[in-house]
């Protein structure tokens, strides 16, 4: 079976992304929002996001048809009409126990050779398989903001996933115009896993004063040849996402050395000091760009 119409369950930060790529990878797609005011900005952010590709082909004397995108693009309120679905991406709010109620929820209306999908960063991808009552035919699909320029794609399989719905969901990840790879489902998959820590162990080697933020931030992206330093990426991801995703590894985790949260990181988040997101996280920011 050929993944064609794909269904997206949220038209937010990732969502709308994904809903776009999807559409320009050839497939019908039907963004699926729980109001009608998070949908109408999602498709507004993608409206602009496809004259933004055809302004920079354009420039180049390339030619990109940004109607016959959007064209493939539909929006609902009502997750019924998800039905008859290949593929349903859900990128909803970070929250485990409304993200298996939904598949849960799903997995009575889709078709049963229906694919489910979960973009989620940190979730164990079983725990919603089990969820959707159709284990094998489930995978995370983990996207990377903004969904649009990044071309990874995770796909993380569980010990119950079928092997066509992988290669499936990797020729997906393709059309897309990504590069997936492959993983089990293990906490953090592959990126998260090494990246989190990372961060956390950075802020661990400041709140020790082994040596200043500035300075390891210039350490790792001239030493490691890193385009940021992992203070400045934390700021980027959003120190709430990051804290948010420790902390769930160390509920579940609790001996595993690897996931501590440092001081520094809740003190930060406390005082309302969450990244770029708000203008101040362990740099000042205007827009997308440091100060």
């Amino acid at each position: 079976m050929a993944i064609r119409k794909v269904g997206v369950i949220g038209a937010g930060l990732m969502g709308h992304g994904i809903a776009q790529v999807a559409a320009q990878g050839g497939c019908e797609v039907l963004v699926c929002e729980a109001q009608q005011g998070f949908l109408d900005k999602g498709l507004e952010r993608i409206d602009k996001s496809l004259a933004k590709l055809a302004e920079k082909a354009k420039e180049k004397g390339q030619t990109f048809d940004a109607a016959a995108v959007r064209a493939r693009i539909r929006g609902t309120l009502s997750k019924a009409d998800l039905a008859d679905c290949d593929l349903v991406v859900e990128a909803i709010v970070e929250d485990l126990d409304v993200k298996k109620a939904l598949f849960a929820e799903l997995g009575k209306i889709v078709k049963k050779d229906g694919i489910f999908a979960s973009n989620t960063s940190s979730f164990p991808i079983a725990e919603m398989a089990t969820a959707s009552g159709r284990a094998d035919r489930f995978v995370g699909l983990h996207f990377f903001n903004p969904v649009q320029l990044m071309k990874l794609v995770e796909v993380v399989k569980t010990d119950k996933t079928n092997e066509d719905v992988v290669a499936q969901a990797r020729a997906f990840g393709e059309a897309c115009g990504k590069s997936p790879i492959t993983c089990k489902d293990t906490p953090g998959f592959v990126v998260n896993r090494l990246l989190v820590p990372y961060m956390a162990e950075a802020m661990k080697l400041a709140e020790r004063g082994d040596a200043s933020i500035p300075d390891i931030d210039v350490a790792m992206k001239l030493g490691c040849g890193y385009p940021m330093g992992p203070f400045e990426l934390t700021d980027y991801v959003g120190l709430d996402t990051t804290l948010f995703i420790l902390q769930g590894w160390v509920k579940r985790y609790p001996n595993d050395p690897a996931f501590q949260i440092p001081k520094l990181l809740e003190a930060k988040v406390k005082e309302g000091k969450l990244g770029r997101k708000t203008g101040q996280g362990f740099y000042t920011w205007q827009g997308d760009k440091r100060v």
